[in-house]
């Protein structure tokens, strides 16, 4: 799984169609949700913060971020672009399933977006993960992840996903992710066609991971077992659904 980040992080931000726009319209959603459900929250632990999309715009709203990545490059290019934007962010490499071990306690606040979750294949590996964020927080901490619902998503193989295109100087890229399903799991092929427009020559990079296709009605449960409280999915508040618990 980390070598498929450190491959993506030169052109992770073509995910979006606009990152910068991305970060501030994710940030006031999710500052929306922690003063609402956590309004005293001062201090933000994200466990698999890629090149920074939570982080940073978190940061830029006061917030008190410690962040952590399994991939290496993704921490370093987020580390990066904290410090293009003068923020103070503490970045560091780290697998979630170690972040109490990692980071230690007292968090107000612990996130996993952008359906980190997922690329841990089994529920015991999940649970350690809710286990080490529960260790992380405070007493009436809560803990914030988004995925995908799956539960909506085609089962089968040769499922095409497509990005759009992208255009940056002298470049244009083409995006699309190719997905295998086998039973709950999938593997998933992410293709990057970039072209150069001044000579017409492309190439083609592809990557490769795998996630677990869990159901938010599971990793409801694993969260409760983990030890949270009042464990709720909350919809159309983020572009992907929300589960929250507190401790």
């Amino acid at each position: 799984m980390n070598d498929f980040y450190d491959q993506l992080t030169p052109f992770y931000p073509l995910i979006f169609e606009d990152w910068d726009d991305s970060i501030e319209q994710q940030s006031n959603q999710l500052h929306a949700l922690i003063r609402k459900f956590w309004p005293d929250t001062e201090s933000v632990l994200d466990v698999s913060c890629g090149i920074g999309t939570q982080a940073i715009g978190l940061a830029q709203k006061g917030y008190k971020v410690t962040a952590s990545d399994l991939s290496e490059k993704e921490a370093e290019r987020a580390r990066q672009e904290a410090d293009e934007r003068s923020l103070n962010l503490d970045v560091s490499v780290c697998d979630m399933r170690q972040a109490f071990d990692h980071h230690g306690s007292g968090f107000d606040l612990v996130i996993s977006a952008d359906n980190s979750v997922p690329h841990l294949l089994n529920d015991n590996d999940i649970l350690t993960a809710f286990k080490q964020m529960f260790a992380c927080l405070k007493s009436g901490g809560g803990c914030l992840i988004t995925v995908r619902d799956y539960e909506k998503e085609e089962r089968g193989r040769n499922l095409l996903k497509p990005y759009g295109v992208r255009v940056e100087g002298n470049k244009r890229y083409i995006l699309f992710q190719v997905w295998d399903f086998e039973g709950d799991q999938y593997s998933l092929a992410f293709h990057l066609v970039e072209e150069d427009l001044s000579t017409g020559k492309a190439i083609t990079h592809t990557l490769h991971s795998r996630y677990y296709a869990i159901s938010t009605d599971q990793l409801c449960e694993l969260m409760r077992e983990a030890g949270f409280k009042n464990v709720q999915r909350l919809d159309n508040v983020f572009y992907q659904p929300v589960i929250i618990g507190t401790k």
